[in-house]
This record gives C-alpha cells, structure tokens and sequence, in this order.
C-alpha cells in the first residue's frame, strides 16, 4: 500500500514536517500528532519518489523535486491561508527544510532533527544502510538472491549518483549559514547510527547570525530520533520552540 502525506488542519499557525531518506511521512506522524494536540496545522509531504514498494523509486528522483516538494507544501499551507509557518525535518528532511531557509522563503524558523546539514559525506553511513533496506525489500518482493545481486551494481551507481548530489547541496548551502537570521531549532541523537553527532554541533556553530539556536542533544537515541526513547521530550523541546516564536496572532 502506499503511503501518502498528512494534513492535520488545528489552528493559525502551521508546521510542515519533512521526511527521511529511505522512509515516509510515517516518521513524523507522532511528532505531528503531539502539535496537532498543541493546535498547530500540520503538513507532512510525502517526497517524489518515497512511499512505494520500489526502493529505486527513489534514486529516480532529485534534490531538485525534493526542493520543489518542499515549496509546494509551503505554497500549499498559503493557499489554504496559514500565513506564519515554521518547517523542520528528520535527516534528509532537515537538509531540505534549511533550504527553505536559506533560499529565504517565506518561513518563520526552521528545525534539523538529526540531518547532515554540514559535510555531508563525513562520517555518514546512509549508503551502506541503503543498501541494505533495498535488499531487504527485494527479497519481502520474492527477488531470489541471484535477482538481487544482478541489480546491486546499478543501485549502488545510481545511489551514489544522489548522494554526491546532496552532499553538493549541502556544500553549497554551508556557505550561507552565517546568514540566517531565523531562530532554528537543531536536535541531535547521542547514538546517531548514521549520522556523525558533530555535524549537529558544527551547524550550530555556523549559525551566527541566527536570532535563536535551540540545540538539544538525545543521549540514548538512534537516527530516527522522532520515534525513538526521547520522542516525547524531542516532542515537548518542539513545542516549547515554537512557543517562542514571535508568531504574529500572538
């Protein structure tokens, strides 16, 4: 079955959530859950690419739809009328949502949730562990493993292919880092299996000009830190941020 984006309609002030690399609006479904409860609108897109049964579905897609996902889940809110928005995403989801930023569109802050928003190829093990959930998924489908061997090599071509195209991403937006001027919110997972917990602290450093950096550190959580053991403090840490914005209906 494929999985699609959430929209929970509450109240003015609304909050897009974007996904994961190898995942689905399903990883930010508790976080926008416990919003929801605090009366925000929230909005999780579902990136092009995401959500089937065929893991290359997502090496067929870019950075670029993934940016272009971002702005229409922006353009989307605004149609419906939310004015004041605030967007945050877990891991691949966090470097498009610091896109938003920098790209200066019309967000009032912006949140990381374990992303490797700086130097992405440092330290990261999001190739070995793509691999292994495109395996995965092919031997759930009934592939034989000899099925499954003779497609690894244009994978792993393909896979590679995108993730320098992130990593060049990322490296054009570190540049821009020391520009942002909105409170930005950053968590990081002590027991990060995939992302090296520096780069966390690094984009905190690189923000200087920021109005605010709320940095929070999990000491026993994994990668997918949204529905990990800290999901409930990440949740109240959240909503406490966006209580301090300086939201105009007050």
């Amino acid at each position: 079955m494929a999985i699609k984006s959430f929209f929970f309609e509450k109240g003015p002030q609304a909050v897009i959530l974007m996904h994961a690399y190898s995942s689905t609006p399903n990883d930010v479904r508790m976080l926008g859950r416990a919003l929801e409860k605090e009366n925000y609108t929230v909005y999780a897109p579902l990136f092009k690419g995401h959500g089937t049964m065929e893991p290359e579905d997502i090496l067929e897609a870019s950075t670029k739809d993934w940016i272009e996902d971002a702005k229409k889940a922006i353009h989307f809110l605004q149609e419906k009328g939310y004015e004041e928005i605030a967007v945050f995403g877990l891991s691949l989801g966090g470097i498009i949502a610091t896109k938003m930023i920098v790209d200066k569109e019309p967000v009032l802050a912006g949140g990381t949730f374990c992303s490797p928003v700086i130097d992405f190829h440092k330290g990261n093990n999001v190739r070995e562990e793509f691999l292994t959930f495109v395996r995965i998924l092919k031997k759930k489908a009934g592939y034989s493993e000899t099925d499954i061997a003779n497609r690894m090599p244009e994978v792993e071509r393909k896979l590679d292919n995108q993730l320098n195209e992130i990593s060049e991403l990322t490296q054009s937006m570190k540049a821009h880092y020391n520009e942002v001027a909105q409170p930005i919110f950053i968590a990081q997972a002590g027991q990060d299996e995939m992302i090296d917990p520096q780069v966390a602290i690094a984009f905190k450093e690189a923000l200087t000009q920021a109005s605010v950096v709320d940095f929070h550190l999990y000491e026993n959580s994994k990668h997918a830190v949204t529905v990990g053991v800290d999901r409930k403090a990440l949740q109240e840490d959240v909503s406490n941020f966006l209580k301090q914005l300086d939201w105009n209906g007050g």
